[in-house]
C-alpha cells in the first residue's frame, strides 16, 4: 500500500508511479493472463490510494494513469483520423481449392523463393488501430473506409486488456513508437450475460456479439462502454524505428510489449499444414470461449509481404478462409411467452424441428416485441434460424417470399400467460413485465436461480422439484427453502418422494449454508448483479452488513461498478421486503462474510493455490475445505505459497510452483491431508 505520509513532491511522485506500475501489472495479470495475483479488495484499496493521491495533486495526473481509463464527458461526435498505413480488407475464400490457388499465386510471384505461412484465427469482431508514442497510447481508431476512421480513443481506454502504457524493458525500448492492429470482440460468456441482463432490464438485446461490439465502440459515453464486456486481441505491428522481419516474430514482440495475442497461432511450412490447421479449427471452433468465423493466412516474411504488394485494396500476401455459415430454414409454428424471475415476459419461437450445428432445434428466442415487429416475423413463416457456438438459437429473419396467405402480424397479449395478471411495458424499455411479484413463474424462477449450481448449488432442487413445491404452496419465497425441514412429513407423502429423497434434499440444503457470501449475493437475484459483479461486491465489502449499509457513492467506488448497478443494489437493500428476506437468510445461518473462516484448524496460517481439474471435488468444494480448516486460498503462486494442489491438465501455476520450489500435491494427497481420503 502507499507510504504513510509522503512529505515532499518527489516522494509523492514516486509513490504515485509505484502504484500505477503495480496496478498496470495486476491489470495485465487479470485481464490478459487470467492469472490474478491479489484479491479484488486489495486491488480496490490500491486504486483508492492512487485516486486519493492524484486528487490531492492533480498536476501529477497523466493520460496513461489507470485512473484515467474512464473519464470525461460524453462525446458528441467522433473526429475523423487518417490512417498512416491503410487498413486493408482481406480477400475471402470459402474452399480448400481457393487456398491452394492463393498459394500458387504466392509461389509464382515470389519466383521460387522459399516461404512459410502464419495461420491465425479470424476473430468475429471489429478491427482497431492503436498508436503508441514513447510507449503511451495516444490514439485508437476504427477502420472506417480503410483510409480514415473514427477516433474512439476515450472508449478504447476503458478496455483493460489494452495497455495505456507499453511494457518497455531492455531491448523492447526501441519499440516505444509503434502502431498496433487488432480486433475488439466479446467472448461468449460476456455476450450472453450482457444480453440476459438487457432482456431482464427491458432493453433491446443484440443479435450477435459482433453487432454488440460495433455498437458499443460507437457509444458516446465512455462510462457506458466500460460496462460492456469488450476484449481485444492484437495481430499486427508497424514501426518506423525498427526493421521488422517476420509476422511470427512480430506477434512475440506484441506479447512482450504487454498486448494480448491469440494462443492459437501456428507457423506453417506449406499450404498443406495451413489447410490442416484451418479444417481443425472449423471442427473445433465451439471449444473456444469466443466466436471465430474463419482463419487468416499470412506470408511470414515482411520482406516477402512487401514484394507481393496489394491489389484492389487487399494484400496479395494474406487471405481469409471463411467458415460455412451455421443457419437453417424452418417453419415458425407458434409464438409462446415465458416469464422470468423478475417478471420479464419473453416471446419464444416454436419451430418445426431442424438439424443445425449438430443439434436439433425446436425452439428459439425472439427477444421482445420490437424484435418481432422490426423483422415482420409471423406465425406460419419460413424463418432463418442461427446458432453461434453455445449461444441460444435465434430467429434472424423471415423469408417473406415464402410467406403463406392469411398470416397476420404478431400482437403482444396484455395478460401474463402464467398468472393471468396484467403485463406492462415501461417507456423506453423493450420488454414487457408481469407486475404480480407472487406470480408462480417468477417465484419458480427466483428459486431455481438461487438453487442453481452457479449460485447456492442445492443438489436435488431442479426445475421439476421447484415446480412441484411451488405448485402445492410449500414455497412462496427463496427463504422458504430453509424452512422445508419443518415440512418433512408433507414432503415424504408427495408423489415420487420418500424418506431417502427427502433426507438427501434436506442435507443438500444444509450444505448450501456454507456457500461463499458471493454465491449467496449472486443467488439473491439483485437486478444487474451477475456472478462477476457479486464477486466484486463481496470482495470489496467483505460482509452483507457492510454492503447493505453502503451508499450509492460507496458502491460506485468499487472497480467496474457503475451508476446503474450501484443504484440497483442500493434500491434492493432499501426495500423492506428484501431486507426481511436477508434477515430470514441470517436466521437460517447462511454465510454473510466473504472468506471468513469459521474456526481455527489444521491448515491455519497456510496458503493454498488450486490448479488443473480435480476429479473428486469442484474448485469451490476444495476452497471451502481449506477455508473451514483455517487455511487461505489465493489465485497466484508466490514464495509465500504453502502448497499448490495440482489436478489434471495444470497450467502455468504448476510450472511457477516448480520454478519457485513450492510444495505441490495431487488430489489424493490433499484429501488425505484434510482427512477426506475415504
Amino acid at each position: 500500500m502507499s507510504k504513510a505520509s509522503p512529505t515532499d513532491l518527489r516522494d509523492i511522485r514516486s509513490e504515485i508511479e509505484r502504484l500505477r506500475n503495480e496496478i498496470r501489472n495486476h491489470d495485465y495479470r487479470y485481464y490478459v493472463l487470467a492469472n490474478p495475483a491479489i484479491s479484488d479488495f486489495d486491488y480496490d484499496r490500491m486504486m483508492q490510494a492512487l485516486v486519493e493521491l492524484e486528487s490531492k495533486h492533480p498536476e501529477l495526473i497523466t493520460p496513461d494513469s489507470p485512473t484515467q481509463r474512464v473519464g470525461g464527458r460524453p462525446t458528441r461526435e467522433f473526429r475523423q483520423v487518417r490512417h498512416s498505413v491503410p487498413m486493408l480488407s482481406l480477400s475471402n475464400t470459402y474452399s480448400e481449392e481457393d487456398l491452394r490457388d492463393f498459394d500458387r499465386r504466392v509461389k509464382t510471384l515470389l519466383g521460387g523463393e522459399k516461404y512459410e505461412y502464419v495461420s491465425e484465427l479470424k476473430f468475429d469482431g471489429v478491427a482497431l488501430r492503436l498508436v503508441y508514442e514513447n510507449g503511451l497510447l495516444i490514439l485508437a481508431a476504427t477502420r472506417g473506409d480503410g483510409e480514415s476512421g473514427d477516433d474512439i480513443t476515450a472508449n478504447v481506454k476503458t478496455i483493460r486488456m489494452i495497455p495505456l502504457h507499453l511494457t518497455l524493458n531492455g531491448d523492447l525500448s526501441k519499440y516505444s513508437n509503434v502502431e498496433v492492429r487488432g480486433e475488439v470482440y466479446m467472448d461468449r460468456d460476456g455476450f450472453q450475460k450482457m444480453n440476459r441482463e438487457r432482456e431482464e432490464q427491458g432493453e433491446k438485446t443484440f443479435a450477435n456479439a459482433r453487432n454488440a461490439t460495433a455498437g458499443t465502440l460507437k457509444l458516446q459515453d465512455p462510462k457506458e462502454v466500460a460496462r460492456r464486456p469488450l476484449r481485444f486481441v492484437s495481430y499486427y505491428l508497424f514501426s518506423s524505428d525498427v526493421q521488422l522481419k517476420a509476422q511470427w516474430e512480430n506477434l512475440n514482440v506484441l506479447r512482450k510489449l504487454g498486448l494480448p495475442v491469440s494462443q492459437h497461432i501456428r507457423l506453417c511450412k506449406n499450404i498443406d499444414e495451413v489447410i490442416e490447421n484451418t479444417h481443425g479449427w472449423e471442427s473445433d471452433r465451439d471449444s473456444l470461449p469466443y466466436e471465430i468465423d474463419g482463419s487468416v493466412v499470412k506470408v511470414n516474411s515482411v520482406r516477402q509481404q512487401d514484394a507481393l504488394g496489394t491489389v484492389a485494396r487487399s494484400p496479395r500476401w494474406a487471405i481469409a478462409y471463411k467458415f460455412a455459415a451455421r443457419q437453417a430454414n424452418t417453419i415458425l409454428k407458434g409464438i409462446t411467452l415465458q416469464v422470468g424471475r423478475i417478471g420479464t415476459v419473453t416471446p419464444v419461437a416454436e419451430l418445426e424441428p431442424v438439424l443445425l450445428a449438430g443439434s436439433t432445434i425446436s425452439r428459439a428466442t425472439l427477444h421482445n416485441e420490437d424484435y418481432i415487429r422490426e423483422r415482420d416475423i409471423r406465425v406460419g413463416d419460413t424463418v432463418v434460424v442461427e446458432k453461434s457456438g453455445d449461444v441460444i438459437p435465434a430467429i434472424v429473419s423471415a423469408v417473406t417470399e415464402k410467406r403463406p396467405a392469411g398470416t397476420n402480424p404478431f400482437k403482444f397479449p396484455h395478460r401474463c400467460p402464467v398468472c393471468g395478471g396484467p403485463i406492462y411495458r415501461l417507456e423506453g424499455e423493450a420488454a414487457y413485465y408481469c407486475e404480480n411479484y407472487e406470480c408462480p413463474a417468477q417465484v419458480r424462477g427466483r428459486i431455481e436461480h438461487f438453487a442453481s449450481r452457479r449460485a447456492m448449488d442445492i443438489e436435488g432442487m431442479g426445475e421439476s422439484v421447484v415446480d412441484q413445491l411451488v405448485g402445492i404452496g410449500l414455497m412462496k419465497s427463496v427463504a422458504d427453502i430453509y424452512e422445508l425441514h419443518e415440512h418433512r412429513d408433507e414432503l415424504e407423502n408427495l408423489e415420487r418422494w420418500g424418506k431417502k429423497s427427502v433426507d438427501n434434499l434436506l442435507k443438500a440444503i444444509e450444505q448450501s449454508k456454507s456457500r461463499l457470501f458471493s454465491k449467496l449475493l449472486f443467488g439473491t437475484g439483485i437486478r444487474h448483479v451477475g456472478e462477476r459483479t457479486a464477486q466484486l461486491l463481496a470482495g470489496h465489502f467483505q460482509s452483507m452488513d457492510r454492503l447493505m449499509g453502503a451508499s450509492v457513492e460507496d458502491l460506485q467506488f468499487v472497480s467496474d461498478i457503475g451508476p446503474t448497478i450501484a443504484e440497483s443494489v442500493h434500491h434492493f437493500f432499501s426495500d423492506k421486503r428484501n431486507r426481511e428476506l436477508v434477515e430470514r437468510f441470517r436466521s437460517a445461518g447462511l454465510r454473510f462474510e466473504e472468506g471468513a473462516t469459521r474456526k481455527e484448524g489444521k491448515l491455519s496460517g497456510q496458503t493454498f493455490v488450486l490448479t488443473g481439474s480435480l476429479a473428486r471435488l469442484t474448485r469451490d468444494e476444495a476452497r471451502e475445505i481449506i477455508l473451514s480448516l483455517g487455511g487461505k486460498v489465493t489465485e497466484s503462486v508466490s514464495k509465500n505459497t504453502s502448497c499448490v494442489v495440482v489436478g489434471e491438465k495444470p497450467g502455468s501455476k504448476y510450472e511457477r510452483a516448480l520454478a519457485l520450489k513450492v510444495n505441490t500435491m495431487n488430489e489424493d494427497e490433499f484429501l488425505k491431508l484434510v482427512g477426506r481420503s475415504k
